[in-house]
């Protein structure tokens, strides 16, 4: 598996250091689950190895995926306001994090005004993505949210191909779209055929511009 991609989200070896300090040390295996949506806890999760995914279940165990992160992230954040978890966290490989307290987060902030912002800057990213997610829902069709996600993901590769960094089932598409995985596959079977992308490894690579429709 190539190394994570640089996001912005990434806290800087020295943050990473400070604040894990205050924190315990855990390992996980993978398909762990470390929080549970609705939960009361406040602890923030400092990722120092392997990924994870955000996601929420329904009624009937349908899940959406809102996102996955790797080493040198956190999650846990929302929790800061007192309210509950905001969403559930699983391990996708095993996964080790340093786990600190609430109250040790909120000194941490008081203490270091470059985490303040950093997680200033995070907060209001999750707010454009949700603004973009719900725009997706309400005015695109499955095809443009499944094309949406595939140009976000996609990183030039070796020889300049966009591929995309993860290997992601029709499932793992379905469950962040919010769509079933036999229409993602009818997606993606005609895209395939019309040359658009292909299989690399185990990874979607964009051959061509997509189309704007289906």
């Amino acid at each position: 598996m190539p190394p994570p991609r640089p996001t912005p989200d990434v806290l800087s070896d020295q943050l990473l250091r400070n604040i894990a300090q205050r924190g315990g040390v855990r390992s996980y295996p993978a398909q762990a689950v470390l929080v549970t949506e609705d939960d009361r806890s406040d602890a923030l999760f400092i990722i120092l190895s392997g990924r994870v995914k955000a996601y929420g279940s329904g009624p009937d165990g349908r899940e959406v995926v809102y996102a996955t992160q790797c080493a040198g992230e956190y999650f846990g954040e929302m929790t800061l306001d007192g309210g509950p978890r905001s969403a559930s966290v699983m391990t996708l490989e095993p996964t080790t994090c340093a786990v600190v307290p609430g109250a040790e987060v909120r000194e941490f902030l008081a203490a270091q005004p470059d985490f303040a912002l950093h997680l200033i800057h995070k907060l209001i990213r999750l707010a454009r993505a949700s603004t973009e997610h719900v725009k997706s829902l309400a005015l695109e069709d499955v095809y443009g949210r499944i094309a949406r996600l595939l140009r976000t993901l996609a990183r030039p590769g070796a020889d300049g191909v966009p591929v995309l960094p993860d290997k992601l089932t029709q499932q793992d598409i379905a469950e962040r779209v919010g769509s079933s995985r036999e229409m993602v596959s009818r997606v993606f079977k005609t895209l395939g055929e019309g040359g658009y992308i292909e299989q690399r490894d185990g990874r979607i690579a964009l051959l061509r511009t997509l189309p704007p429709r289906w």
